[in-house]
């Protein structure tokens, strides 16, 4: 078994202060409240298989299922990750049509399709889960030849639609994810270059170069996709960084974006600091500790008239954004990583019909800042 290659001499939380105790207490709450505790969001059926519901929605989503496989080989729990990736081939991936090869994002809790298309998110994390479960488990044979089915996605991902019908997941030409294959624009909270460098280094020898090309490129997309003054980046985006603006309606500092922080964070952790993505964290969390948290702003700072619908996703996103804030040269940026640190670990984690996207973010940036989330 391959041996873990990220090893932090000491957390983040440990270094405000926190007992290590303490942390893997909270860890172990973490993982009882959303797998097994009253308010759980994971479900086991008569097929010994396993879903994760999105309560606000009531429905099923590449998107949780995949994080849910992620906190499954973090915490090395085979027998869960193995039902959740069972049901995803069962009742997600496509066969037929122009998104053969991806996993329809929504899915009912019976299995019954929702959606004919994918969301990319769920294919990357699928990918990203799949070849640490290898790297920490071993493979097994057909659905369980973990880094062979996560080859399998990426592989589609890059070259779909070279014979003609689909669309690739990334933009061949300046290596950027999409929102959705068919189209021409991005989300940010979507660029993940700290799974692609782990994909240059796993994914088919072919296409390695061009994992290593897209870790690069998103990196530089998110420099300037958040805004030089407040740190903040809109939901949907241009490849050039400038908020997409259509009848969607998602071009402000909402749910999806909230994101990108974290992902700077452990991209940090992984792969040691970019300085204009730490700046970025820094000046982020000096905005919200200086404004309304419960507001929504458009990317320059100015207030919509809307309220934040995951309060306690957005602070742990932006604490597991400390990760980088710690390295950067704003100033004040390590004491007030440290402030969002803290109020991190005073908030409780969320209950109510809105408590599944929430508690993903509040278990990965608990990993990530007890120095757990891991590479193997």
């Amino acid at each position: 078994m391959m041996q873990c290659r990220i090893a932090a001499p000491m957390s983040l939380f440990e270094q405000c202060g926190y007992g290590r105790d303490a942390i893997e207490a909270r860890l172990a709450r973490n993982w009882h409240e959303m797998f097994e505790g009253p308010d759980k969001i994971y479900w086991e059926n008569d097929e010994d298989l396993a879903y994760v519901m999105d309560t606000g929605n009531h429905d099923v989503r590449t998107e949780g299922m995949s994080y849910a496989m992620m906190l499954a080989v973090q915490y090395d729990r085979q027998d869960v990750f193995d039902k959740l990736w069972g049901w995803v081939m069962a009742h997600m991936f496509m066969t037929e049509g122009p998104h053969a090869g991806y996993f329809a994002w929504s899915v009912a809790p019976d299995g019954t399709p929702n959606a004919n298309g994918p969301a990319p998110d769920g294919e990357e994390y699928f990918a990203m889960a799949l070849f640490l479960a290898s790297g920490r488990w071993g493979d097994g044979e057909g659905l369980l030849d973990y880094a062979a089915q996560a080859r399998s996605i990426l592989r589609t991902c890059v070259h779909r639609g070279e014979d003609g019908e689909g669309w690739p997941m990334w933009n061949p030409d300046n290596h950027l994810i999409k929102f959705i294959p068919e189209t021409e624009w991005t989300d940010p909270s979507y660029h993940l270059p700290h799974f692609y460098e782990v994909f240059a280094e796993h994914a088919d020898e072919a296409d390695r170069p061009f994992w290593r090309e897209a870790a690069a490129a998103s990196r530089r997309y998110l420099a300037v996709a958040c805004h030089p003054e407040t740190g903040m980046n809109p939901e949907y985006s241009d490849y050039d960084g400038m908020p997409h603006v259509d009848e969607r309606d998602h071009w402000h500092f909402y749910s999806d974006a909230y994101r990108t922080a974290g992902n700077i964070g452990l991209d940090c952790l992984w792969n040691g600091p970019t300085p204009a993505l730490c700046d970025a964290v820094a000046r982020l969390q000096r905005f919200f500790l200086e404004h309304d948290r419960t507001c929504v702003y458009a990317v320059d700072g100015t207030p919509v008239d809307e309220t934040v619908l995951h309060p306690v996703g957005f602070i742990a996103a932006t604490a597991e954004g400390s990760l980088a804030a710690m390295h950067s040269a704003e100033p004040e940026a390590r004491e007030n990583a440290r402030r969002w640190v803290r109020l991190l670990w005073d908030t409780p984690i969320r209950t109510g019909t809105r408590r599944y996207y929430d508690n993903f973010l509040y278990a990965f940036a608990f990993l990530a800042l007890a120095g757990a989330y891991h590479v193997w």
